[in-house]
């Protein structure tokens, strides 16, 4: 048994080539251990023993060295974008000190923007900084289109691709994050099960009668809780089922609110079209009770 950790994956391997069965575990959920006052890596193991002897482990979902190595894929895709996001946001600060002001454009970073950048009167040394923050830039787009060439290669044949693409919201490469995050739809009984997994369901505390709910779960795929929330923003502005989701609970409750509920219906949407392999299909809003709006 391996609990789940930065090099779990080396570590079940291994095993699994060598002919043993590995299962993995949820630390976070080995309440024996978590909360031990005396904790060595002998007590440990010998406490992991004793409960999947027990049949006590919690186990962690372990997909395919294939949606492994395209998971990694997709990744390093996101962190790219993170760090080119850092980049820009280096040369705005890079600018600002230096009073540039340049000509109105959409983009900075555009065509246009970028001939105002590189023709820009700073002063030493921030006109070299401002130089090697460009060239960094374009490496950085550079490999972004080799990371999407390798994505789309890797999942061409995926059979859940072309059904998350009808779902409003998930472009490319959000399509091809939940697809490999999800993996198999039918490990989850229920939607509502899907949405947990994802954290787009509250916190619950219930006792003595009163039912307490608190802020989205913190535990969760936080890679899935990301792409739905981005989806939901994109959604009510293209989808006009989304968009009167969005607005009728944006009026009681706010627009981050909405967002939050139109990503777990998002999910929610997700797992009945691979459930029942099928594409959405853009349906009317039925009209809700008054009671249920809170009128």
């Amino acid at each position: 048994m391996v609990e789940a950790g930065r090099t779990w994956g080396v570590i079940y391997d291994i095993l699994e080539s060598i002919g043993v069965a590995p299962v993995v575990a949820n630390p976070l959920k080995t309440r024996a251990i978590a909360e031990a006052k005396i904790k060595t890596d002998t007590i440990d193991a010998r406490t992991l023993s004793d409960l999947l002897r027990a049949d006590l482990i919690p186990l962690v979902h372990v997909p395919s060295r294939e949606v492994r190595a395209q998971k990694n894929l997709l990744r390093q895709r996101l962190w790219l974008v993170g760090l080119r996001t850092m980049v820009k946001n280096r040369i705005h600060h890079i600018l600002d000190r230096n009073h540039v002001i340049l000509s109105p454009c959409s983009d900075i970073f555009g065509a246009s923007g970028r001939s105002q950048l590189d023709q820009a009167d700073i002063a030493s040394p921030d006109n070299l900084l401002l130089k090697a923050h460009l060239e960094l830039l374009d490496n950085i787009h550079d490999q972004i289109k080799d990371a999407e060439k390798w994505i789309n290669q890797a999942l061409s044949h995926h059979s859940g691709m072309a059904i998350l693409r009808t779902i409003p919201g998930l472009g490319k490469i959000l399509s091809a994050l939940v697809a490999l995050e999800v993996d198999d739809v039918h490990r989850f009984s229920h939607p509502g099960k899907l949405c947990a997994y994802a954290g787009l369901v509250p916190s619950t505390y219930a006792s003595g009668g009163k039912v307490r709910h608190g802020h989205l779960l913190p535990t969760c795929n936080r890679w899935l809780r990301w792409a739905y929330v981005e989806a939901a923003w994109i959604a009510q502005r293209t989808s006009p089922y989304c968009h009167n989701y969005f607005e009728r609970i944006k009026r009681r409750k706010g627009a981050n609110s909405a967002n939050s509920a139109l990503a777990r219906r998002l999910c929610e949407i997700t797992w009945y079209c691979l459930k029942e392999n099928r594409a959405y299909e853009e349906r009317e809003l039925a009209r809700l009770p008054s009671k249920v709006l809170g009128r």
